[in-house]
């Protein structure tokens, strides 16, 4: 395959899935990942829709808002940076390594400074 017979895929997928976490869109981001996504963060790995819908149900709670800095990519895979606004941490710069198979999100690795969200917690009263 050409350069210019690469569709970059992978790029499109991954803008999709970023804007539908930014519109905290849950459908969407359901839409375009596999069934047995997996998805590996500070905070632990996991894999399948219902597990991936938790943890982006949890992460919408938290957005403000979310700024993409830069997507780089191809057919297979693609790089996004973003920078969220939370509620807990002002600014997040958030990187995720996102592998496309058959046209859906196969696995995302996110990666960001979970240190601030700790320390948020740290002075969350339990209920």
């Amino acid at each position: 395959m050409t350069m210019a017979e690469h569709t970059r895929r992978a790029t499109a997928i991954a803008c999709t899935y970023i804007e539908a976490i930014a519109s905290k869109d849950i459908d969407t981001i359901l839409e375009v990942s596999a069934e047995d996504v997996i998805c590996t963060s500070p905070i632990g790995k996991l894999s399948g829709t219902q597990a991936f819908r938790g943890f982006h149900e949890g992460f919408a709670r938290m957005i403000k808002s979310v700024n993409i800095l830069a997507v780089y990519g191809d057919d297979d895979q693609a790089v996004v940076i973003y920078e969220a606004e939370t509620h807990p941490v002002p600014r997040a710069v958030t990187v995720e390594l996102i592998t496309v198979n058959g046209g859906k999100i196969a696995s995302t690795d996110v990666i960001y400074d979970s240190a601030p969200f700790a320390e948020y917690m740290a002075t969350v009263k339990p209920h």
